[in-house]
């Protein structure tokens, strides 16, 4: 099978495969190359997949969508981290994921400043026509 994790800017995994576990919202599942076709809704968390040179690669993502169609399973996230074992996949996903939080919260505050900003502007024309 060939497993792509595609996040909005980049390709994170493009692997030739034997194995998929992931979690969906309700519970484990593991797909191997002949299962049938399959969709699912994934939580936050690891996909863990076997290569085709038989070592182990893990994924983080936050929640996103699952689709195995014949031999290609496409996993879409939009944030996602990769790492050869979980101690260093949880270093990377708490450096990049916290970074992302930072500039999230930063950019929803510039938004509360720009809306608050119309909101008075249309309440002191509304005041001026009144008046």
């Amino acid at each position: 099978m060939r497993l792509k994790v595609l996040l909005p800017s980049r390709v994170l995994v493009d692997e030739e495969v034997t194995e998929v576990i992931a979690e969906a919202e309700n519970g484990w599942f593991c797909l191997l190359p002949r299962h049938a076709d399959f969709v699912a809704a994934l939580v936050p968390g690891v996909v863990v997949f076997t290569t085709a040179a038989g070592a182990e690669g893990l994924a983080a993502i936050d929640q996103g969508m699952l689709l195995k169609c014949e031999a290609e399973v496409l996993v879409s996230a939009w944030r996602g981290a990769t790492g050869d074992d979980l101690g260093s996949l949880r270093a990377v996903v708490e450096r990049e994921f916290l970074a992302l939080d930072d500039r999230e919260r930063a950019a929803r505050s510039a938004l509360a400043r720009l809306e608050g900003g119309v909101v008075r502007r249309f309440v002191e024309m509304e005041a001026r026509h009144e008046g």
